[in-house]
């Protein structure tokens, strides 16, 4: 029964994500989705010893527990004259003083329940990958198809949404604040759906090649025309949505994706990753010099005043983090009063800067060795002759997820973060892993009689 099971508990738990774990005021959605990630994850560590696991994989779980190391760290209490001695902190003891509260010891968070709910946020990703890697038994290509569905219904529901004869009291949005107007799906950010069609593209592209592999006539026929149409709906689902995130990377992932098609050595593959450069560089300079609302002006309109900001909190704070999750209250102490409006900042919009507020040198020195183990991985990946195209599709997935982090926060649903781990898992998790063309030829045996 549970060999039965096994199979669809990665596809069936990364649809779960797409479907519920759209926005953090998702929080029946959130609850549920981090207690079958504790059972998931719990299920893989009894197979631990089943089968040992690659190097990569083994770095991987090495810089997550030195993560979860870090965020546990800022939540120890620390006696109060070493805690005051902390940079930013003196401003914090004079308010206890105020208030007239002595506290006993105080953590290097300055909000730890939030700190708290940020490693919670985690179990997710991390169900995810457990699924993949732990597991074991999986097809990519039901992991492709099953991001692709859940790509296809959040469409479908935009469709609803931009369809609606007044979006502020359409029930086809699932949140309260959400980006009326535009096509969210299961989202509350329309960016954060664009980052779901970015993604779900070079898996469409991975499944065309498998539909291509397939010998039936009609069942190639039929998988390539179910292919071609999920292409048409993501890139409805781009004009709906109208994310200039989406726009402006659409161009660099659909190149990207042609390297599926093609590969990396022949001539429209190596033209492909050019132009991919290109208009990666090009995307980004469009993004950063974008407004951060659509429309209207306001107290937040653009990712500079964010960015000067935020230098301030590194200035006060840098040596050793404000704590994870701590974000959107610090950035109120920096804002000046007369400007404040009914709009206001709940991340700086650069994934990397905010984790760099909040978790100080250790975290930044985290970022660069994922970064790197990130790059080795796909390079490994791509030099490997036995890489599949789903290890490809992983790769360009997360690369646009990691290159939109620059100018937004796409990782911070639960939906999202589902699909980065996914990525990770597949560019080291492949369904082949041979290193050489001599890992592929079958084994010859010789029969001596």
């Amino acid at each position: 029964m549970i060999n039965r099971v096994r199979p669809f508990v990665a596809p069936g738990y990364l649809f779960l994500c797409l479907l519920l774990g759209g926005s953090a005021q998702a929080v029946w959605g959130n609850a549920a989705l981090r207690l079958i990630a504790i059972l998931i994850i719990s299920w893989a560590l009894l197979e631990r010893g089943a089968a040992s696991q690659q190097r990569a994989i083994k770095q991987l779980v090495v810089l997550i527990g030195l993560m979860l190391a870090l965020a546990l760290v800022q939540l120890v209490p620390l006696p109060i004259p070493l805690w005051a001695s902390l940079p930013g902190r003196l401003e914090f003891l004079e308010g206890f003083r105020l208030l007239g509260m002595v506290p006993s010891g105080l953590p290097i968070s300055l909000s730890p329940y939030d700190s708290v709910s940020t490693l919670l946020s985690l179990l997710p990703p991390l169900g995810m990958l457990a699924a993949v890697v732990g597991l074991r038994g999986c097809s990519a290509a039901w992991i492709a198809a099953a991001l692709i569905a859940g790509t296809i219904a959040g469409v479908l529901l935009g469709i609803l949404q931009v369809k609606s004869g007044d979006p502020l009291s359409s029930s086809w949005y699932l949140y309260r604040q959400s980006n009326f107007g535009v096509a969210t799906g299961f989202f509350a950010n329309g960016n954060h759906m664009a980052s779901l069609l970015l993604a779900a593209i070079p898996f469409i592209a991975a499944l065309g090649v498998t539909a291509r592999q397939a010998k039936d006539l009609r069942l190639r026929s039929a998988a390539l025309a179910l292919v071609g149409g999920g292409l048409v709906v993501v890139i409805l689902g781009l004009a709906l949505n109208g994310s200039l995130a989406g726009y402006g990377l659409a161009l660099p992932v659909v190149l990207a994706s042609t390297l599926i098609l093609f590969g990396l050595c022949t001539t429209i593959g190596k033209a492909a990753l050019a132009f991919t450069a290109i208009g990666s560089l090009a995307a980004l300079a469009m993004l950063w010099a974008s407004p951060v609302n659509r429309g209207g002006a306001g107290s937040v309109t653009s990712r500079q005043e964010i960015l000067s900001h935020s230098v301030v909190l590194v200035e006060n704070y840098g040596l050793v983090g404000t704590g994870l999750g701590t974000f959107e209250k610090m950035y109120r102490l920096t804002e000046r009063p007369d400007r404040v409006d009914r709009n206001y900042v709940n991340h700086a919009h650069n994934d990397y800067l905010e984790l760099a507020i909040e978790t100080g040198p250790p975290g930044i020195l985290l970022i660069i060795m994922f970064l790197a183990w990130w790059g080795r991985s796909v390079v490994q990946m791509v030099r490997s002759p036995a890489s599949d195209q789903f290890a490809y599709a992983g790769a360009i997935a997360s690369a646009a997820l990691l290159v939109h982090s620059l100018v937004d926060f796409p990782l911070r649903t639960a939906a999202m973060s589902a699909v980065f781990a996914l990525c990770l898992a597949l560019i080291v998790q492949s369904r082949r892993t041979a290193r050489s063309e001599a890992d592929l030829r079958p084994t010859r045996h010789i029969v001596v009689s």
